[in-house]
C-alpha cells in the first residue's frame, strides 16, 4: 500500500501542473558531487550508472566501502548549498513554464535536507513549492494531482522514476532530461511513453505544447 505524503503546503491552482525532479535536472549533481568527494580524498570512476562501487581513493585507487559512499552522499546533501549550480537553462525555462502552469519540485532525498535545498533554490529565484521524499514518485504525483482534469507533465533524469509515474498517472507527459557525461552514458534508455528532451529548451517546448500553449 502506498504511503500517504503530507502535501498540505501545496496549493495548486486551476492551471496545468509540471512536476520536476531537481538533481541533474534543475541543479547539477554529478559534477559538483565529484568535486565534493575530491575535496575529501576520493574520486569517481564512471564504470556504471551508480555511485556505490564507483568511488575510489584518489591516493591509491582503493574502492570506497558502500557504507562510506552512503555517508558521502548524505554529507553532500548537507553541504549542497556550497556546491550545486543550475543545470543548463533550467532557471529561465522553469520561469517560462511557470507562466503557464503550476510548478512543483519533487526531489528524491531524505526530507531532513529540505531546508538546505529550499534555500539554494530560493537563492536562484526558483521559489516553486518543494517536496523531498524517498517514496516512489508515481504514487506521490497521483496523490498530488488527484483526478483533476488538467494537463500534467513530469521531468526527471531517472528512467525508473518515469516508470513509476507512468504506472500511477498514465495521463502524464513524461519528459526525460539528463546531462551528458561518461557516467550518464551507462544510464538506462527511456522507452515509450517517455519522451527524451535534448536540453531545457526542447523540454520546455514539449511541455508548453502539451499544456496547449505555444512552445
Amino acid at each position: 500500500m502506498s504511503e500517504t505524503i503530507d502535501l498540505t503546503h501545496l496549493r495548486l491552482s486551476d492551471r496545468p501542473l509540471a512536476v520536476c525532479d531537481v538533481d541533474d535536472v534543475v541543479l547539477e549533481f554529478l559534477n559538483p558531487f565529484d568535486n565534493y568527494i575530491a575535496s575529501r580524498g576520493h574520486r569517481l570512476v564512471p564504470r556504471s550508472y551508480r555511485l556505490h562501487g564507483n568511488i575510489v581513493s584518489a591516493k591509491d585507487e582503493t574502492p570506497v566501502d558502500d557504507k562510506v559512499v552512503s555517508e558521502l552522499i548524505l554529507a553532500f546533501f548537507e553541504a549542497q548549498e556550497d556546491w550545486q549550480t543550475p543545470f543548463g537553462d533550467a532557471v529561465a525555462s522553469l520561469h517560462r513554464i511557470g507562466e503557464a502552469a503550476d510548478v512543483v519540485f519533487l526531489t528524491a532525498m531524505p526530507p531532513r535536507y529540505t531546508q538546505m535545498r529550499r534555500r539554494l533554490l530560493d537563492r536562484l529565484g526558483l521559489t516553486f513549492p518543494l517536496l523531498a521524499t524517498e517514496s516512489p514518485k508515481g504514487p506521490v504525483i497521483r496523490q498530488m494531482h488527484g483526478t483533476r482534469p488538467l494537463p500534467l507533465a513530469f521531468i526527471d533524469d531517472m528512467v525508473h522514476n518515469h516508470v513509476s509515474v507512468a504506472q500511477a498517472v498514465p495521463e502524464c507527459l513524461l519528459v526525460h532530461l539528463m546531462p551528458t557525461s561518461a557516467m550518464h552514458q551507462h544510464a538506462p534508455k527511456p522507452m515509450a511513453p517517455v519522451t527524451s528532451a535534448q536540453d531545457w529548451e526542447h523540454a520546455t517546448q514539449m511541455i508548453l505544447r502539451h499544456f496547449g500553449k505555444a512552445g
